[in-house]
């Protein structure tokens, strides 16, 4: 189970550690320091500092870093360290994208299946993928064993479809449906609406 003393604000900064070492890794660089990953990433050296201590010491003062020990440990901490296996819901522009992307593998996520309900799409390929009816979305995604899923439906959809994933055994959900979905505590789910980061960044345009 999650550590719940560790603040979800610092949860969603790791990922963003990780990121920053690993583009150092492929660089072939072997060490690096809290000031530097802090001017990579526009976070303080001391909240850095300060978030990684949450986890344990894992780097020593005046030589920093060794950045795939620390790879390695985030990835553990974010349980990235192995595949976790996705469904997408909705094989519309958005859904489709998403199955052909390539960037999931290599950082912990794999999508299996494609599910829609538009008797025009079940059953056309998308990428590698044969999208499926999603009829029978509880039943063949509690069969698999899968706990993440992404939604990529109108709105008015996507609260009848993160229903069927929970009924499915989903605990995890992407939502790119510009709608809030109501869910269990034990279901996490995130939001990915670019009309509200674009409202966030043009307070500040003048």
């Amino acid at each position: 189970m999650p550590n719940r003393t560790i603040p979800d604000i610092v949860i969603g900064r790791l990922p963003q550690y990780l990121r920053s070492l690993q583009r150092m890794e492929s660089e072939n660089r072997l060490i690096t320091s809290s000031q530097e990953l802090a001017e990579r990433l526009g976070i303080s050296a001391a909240q850095i500092r300060k978030d990684l201590s949450l986890f344990g010491e894992f780097g020593k003062q005046g030589t920093g870093y060794n950045i795939h020990f620390l790879i390695e440990k985030l990835r553990a901490i974010l349980k990235v360290d192995r595949i976790w296996d996705i469904v997408v819901v909705g094989a519309g522009d958005i859904g489709s994208a998403l199955a052909r992307y390539q960037g999931f593998a290599n950082r912990g996520f794999r999508i299996v299946m494609v599910f829609d309900k538009d008797p025009n799409k079940i059953g056309m390929q998308i990428g590698n993928f044969i999208v499926q009816d999603s009829k029978y979305l509880s039943e063949t995604i509690q069969r698999a064993g899968i706990k993440i899923g992404m939604i990529a439906v109108p709105s008015t959809e996507a609260q009848s479809v993160a229903d069927q994933l929970i009924q499915g055994g989903v605990r995890a959900i992407l939502n790119y449906a510009p709608i809030s979905i109501n869910v269990p505590p034990y279901v996490r789910v995130q939001y990915i609406d670019p009309v509200i980061h674009l409202q966030r960044m043009t307070y500040y345009l003048d």
